[in-house]
C-alpha cells in the first residue's frame, strides 16, 4: 500500500510539474528616430539581434532637406523652443519592459523628434537602452538629457557609433548586447585605461592621422593613455582646441579641453570614435 501511495505522489508530481507554464518573457521594443538611415541600420541590427519589435518615429514635416538646410532648421527651433510633431506610434508602451531608444546627436542631443517623443511619453518602471549615431560624440551628454526627461525610467548603458564607422555596426553591436546580458556569448571584457601620461611625437602622429580629416576638431594631444583591443590599440587621449583663423570683429574663445578615443588596428589608419567634451 506505501508503495502504490508512493507512486501515485511521483506521478501527481509530474503532471504538476508538465502543466507549469513558462514565466513570460520579457518584451523589448526598438523604437529609433533616423534621417539619413544610419541610426536605422543600428536599429535592425538590435531588432534582429534580440528578435525585437521595430519601429521608427516619423516627423509630420521631415527633416528632408541637405545637411546645412536640417542644421539651420533645427537650430531656428532651438532658438524658439519648438519641438517638431511626430506622428503617434503603433506600439503600445505599456506592453515592453525593455525599450532601446535610438536617435542621431544634432548640437550634442537627441535630434528633436526623438526629444518630441520624450516630452509626450511616460517611460516609468521601463528599462531602457539608449544607442546613437554622431558625427564626433554626445553618447554621454544625451544620455544625460534622456535621464532628465524619464527620471522614473532605468536608464541602462547605451551604444554610440561614427556615421563614419557603420562598417562596424554589426561586431560592435554583438559585443555591447552580449556584455548587456540581452543575448549569450563571448564578449571582450576590456582593462582601464591607465593613467595618462605626456603624449609621444609618435602618440602625437597617431592623433593627428586620426582626427585630421574631420573639420569640426582642430586640437592639439597632450596627455594620452592606451590598452589592448582586438587586433590593435586603443588611445584615450586629452587634447586642447587649437586657435583657429578669426576676423576682426571675432574673438577666440579660451582652450577647450577634450577626450578623444582613438582606434588603431593593424593594418588600417587610426580612426577616433567618439569624442567627450
Amino acid at each position: 500500500m506505501k508503495w502504490m501511495l508512493a507512486l501515485v505522489a511521483m506521478v501527481l508530481a509530474v503532471v504538476s510539474c508538465s502543466q507549469k507554464k513558462e514565466a513570460p518573457k520579457s518584451k523589448v521594443l526598438v523604437l529609433y528616430y533616423s534621417q539619413t538611415s544610419n541610426t536605422k541600420t543600428v536599429a535592425q541590427e538590435i531588432a534582429n539581434k534580440l528578435g525585437a519589435d521595430i519601429e521608427e518615429i516619423v516627423a509630420v514635416n521631415p527633416y528632408d532637406g541637405d545637411f546645412e538646410a536640417t542644421i539651420n532648421r533645427c537650430m531656428q527651433e532651438r532658438e524658439k523652443g519648438v519641438k517638431p510633431e511626430i506622428k503617434p506610434i503603433a506600439a503600445n508602451l505599456a506592453d515592453y519592459d525593455t525599450i532601446f531608444i535610438g536617435y542621431p546627436v544634432w548640437f550634442g542631443t537627441f535630434a528633436p523628434p526623438m526629444a518630441a517623443f520624450l516630452d509626450q511619453a511616460d517611460l516609468s518602471g521601463k528599462k531602457i537602452v539608449p544607442f546613437c549615431t554622431f558625427g564626433s560624440g554626445g553618447l554621454n551628454t544625451s544620455v544625460k538629457e534622456l535621464a532628465a526627461k524619464q527620471p522614473k525610467a532605468e536608464i541602462l548603458p547605451g551604444y554610440g557609433v561614427r556615421a563614419a564607422r557603420v562598417a562596424a555596426i554589426p561586431s560592435e553591436v554583438d559585443q555591447f548586447l552580449k556584455a548587456g546580458g540581452f543575448i549569450e556569448g563571448e564578449y571582450v571584457v576590456l582593462e582601464d585605461f591607465p593613467e595618462q601620461q605626456p603624449v609621444s611625437e609618435e602618440q602625437s602622429a597617431i592623433f593627428d592621422k586620426a582626427v585630421g580629416d574631420y573639420p569640426m576638431i582642430h586640437a592639439k594631444a597632450t596627455k594620452v593613455a592606451s590598452r589592448a583591443v582586438p587586433g590593435g590599440t586603443e588611445y584615450l587621449f586629452t587634447a586642447v582646441d587649437l586657435p583657429r583663423e578669426t576676423t576682426a570683429v571675432q574673438t577666440t574663445p579660451p582652450p577647450a579641453e577634450m577626450q578623444i578615443y582613438v582606434l588603431a588596428l593593424e593594418g588600417e589608419d587610426p580612426v577616433f570614435t567618439q569624442v567627450l567634451r
